[in-house]
């Protein structure tokens, strides 16, 4: 729902406001199916030719978690959720088509080879970390045939990782949330803002106000963030968490753009385009410390 230079959206809203509906669906049908289930838990490096930061091929995190939920009456898997960052855009958008992309394949897989639902859930994406579909010649592969490697890869590796997990029997729950206010410094920002046919509201002071959440489930601790944050601000996070299972969802209650530090807002011409569509250098700062206050108030995950 972004407006472009003049104020104008491509947005089809018919279609947003679908997916919409589904979703809400798909959530009170989870609902009204809840049933009692055991849990495992584990995080660990996923292998081979998946992601690499487009902007520094080495620097990204390559740490996938994965939550699987196991109905305690069958044993049967109910969910596998895989966090893992990456842009998940093999195609591209030359093709104007929509598409799971690399996602279709990772839950087909995931699904075909242990039931239940696969759940998709990006992490520090920022960067810019993406699928890894460089070829020798310097080209990429923008084909479908890339996405089914790609996310077969993935769900292979999520399936590695969490194969022997304990199983958790009796997880603690914990939910934590913190409204935070972050000043849209950017003009590109705050004019795309305020166009945009959703109706984004800016405080008279410049702001708009979104949610942070923590989640303690078991062993595994998740803290939301709601934009594209960078890795090393990833890994930061990380750090900090009461767990040796961290857990960050990217993308989550809001999508403002990139999340920078200031020390390299504005700093490499590399980063022209991130510090371009970030609400400001005032936002990782903001970010990490409201990560830090939901830390610090938290249990530890266990």
């Amino acid at each position: 729902g972004l407006a472009d230079e003049n104020g104008n959206s491509g947005t089809d809203v018919k279609y947003v406001d679908r997916l919409v509906k589904q979703t809400a669906a798909a959530i009170n049908e989870a609902y009204k199916n809840i049933k009692p289930a055991y849990l495992k838990v584990a995080v660990g490096e996923a292998k081979g030719k998946i992601a690499y930061n487009y902007y520094a091929p080495r620097l990204y995190d390559p740490r996938c978690g994965v939550i699987q939920l196991i109905s305690s009456s069958d044993k049967k898997v109910i969910s596998t959720l895989v966090n893992y960052a990456t842009h998940p855009e093999v195609i591209g958008s030359d093709r104007d088509i929509c598409t799971p992309d690399l996602v279709g394949p990772l839950y087909s897989k995931i699904e075909s080879e242990v039931g239940g639902i696969a759940i998709f859930m990006n992490s520090a994406q920022g960067g810019m970390v993406t699928a890894d579909n460089r070829r020798e010649n310097g080209k990429e592969a923008n084909d479908w045939d890339e996405c089914i490697r790609i996310g077969e890869l993935m769900a292979k590796e999520s399936l590695r990782i969490i194969s022997d997990a304990k199983i958790q029997k009796d997880p603690k729950i914990e939910i934590l949330s913190n409204d935070v206010n972050i000043p849209v410094e950017s003009d590109l920002m705050n004019f795309i803002l305020k166009y945009s046919i959703f109706d984004y509201k800016i405080s008279k002071e410049g702001e708009v106000t979104t949610r942070m959440n923590l989640l303690n489930i078991g062993d595994a601790q998740i803290i939301t963030i709601p934009g594209e944050a960078l890795p090393n601000i990833g890994f930061y996070i990380k750090r900090k968490m009461k767990t040796d299972k961290a857990f960050l969802f990217g993308l989550t209650n809001d999508a403002f753009g990139y999340i920078i530090t200031k020390e390299d807002f504005n700093s490499f011409k590399r980063y022209e385009y991130i510090c371009r569509t970030s609400l400001g250098e005032k936002t990782a700062d903001i970010v990490i410390n409201a990560a830090l206050e939901l830390i610090k108030k938290s249990s530890a995950a266990k």
